[in-house]
């Protein structure tokens, strides 16, 4: 059961709204209309080296011991 985005066309409303199966008619949470825009959705990942560093570039995390304890 997949969180997807959307848009409600109408109000301009961006929400979260988790899907069971295929659930075409999705309403914005405010003003009810059924009338909105899958969005797409951005996310990061990370992956962490033979080298250390636990996936984050230096500044965000301790890159001198190789990760996190």
């Amino acid at each position: 059961m997949p969180i997807f985005e959307y848009k409600c066309n109408e109000c301009g409303k961006e929400f979260e709204e988790l899907v069971f199966g295929n659930d075409s008619q999705i309403k914005c949470p405010d003003c009810k209309s059924s009338k909105t825009s899958k969005m797409l959705s951005v996310f990061s990942a990370s992956v962490q080296s033979s080298s250390g560093g636990g996936g984050l570039p230096c500044g965000q995390g301790d890159c001198s011991s190789g990760g996190f304890t």
